[in-house]
């Protein structure tokens, strides 16, 4: 870890951001990065205990291009939705404010260290969902819908990546 003239420390470029230092960096509130998860289901933060939840350097990507194409380019949320589901958002922008730097020893020692429990998280973020459907009801059933059945997308994704870890690290074993 660096530290800045003001004394706090920064993290690295791969570290896991929160709610908070996202919204700082890309100067919206909170409120609307938790907005956006529920309009962009490519927008899946990690959460953790207590629903905390922790931003990953491509999230933060993400959530730089969704902002640009939103507040300077004037595209709608609808309009947002459709360039994402194209692919063709990384195409439409650059973000001036966002670096990608490859990864060193310090920084894999960072990641390893935040998927210590990943079968724990994913039950985590089940958890969340459910909480989180009474409200999503109240916007509209439909999008509530949509969102589960896109979490459970992800999950059955992050499930088949633990499986084949634990694939590997059998075969070592036999080895």
């Amino acid at each position: 870890m660096d530290v800045s003239e003001s004394g706090s420390f920064e993290k690295g470029p791969h570290a896991f951001r929160t709610i908070s230092e996202v919204a700082d960096e890309l100067h919206v509130p909170q409120h609307t990065l938790r907005l956006w998860e529920t309009q962009f289901h490519q927008v899946r933060p990690l959460k953790r205990g207590g629903g905390r939840r922790y931003y990953r350097p491509e999230d933060v990507l993400l959530l730089a291009r969704i902002a640009d194409l939103l507040y300077n380019q004037g595209y709608t949320v609808k309009g947002v939705q459709r360039l994402l589901q194209e692919g063709d958002a990384s195409q439409t922008i650059a973000p001036q404010s966002v670096e990608i730097v490859t990864p060193d020893e310090n920084s894999v020692a960072e990641d390893a260290q935040t998927q210590d429990a990943p079968l724990v998280a994913d039950y985590q973020q089940v958890e969340a969902v459910v909480a989180e459907l009474p409200a999503a009801v109240e916007a509209g059933l439909e999008q509530a819908l949509v969102q589960v059945m896109g979490q459970n997308v992800r999950l059955r994704s992050d499930l088949a990546d633990v499986l084949v870890e634990l694939e590997a690290i059998r075969r070592k074993i036999l080895v």
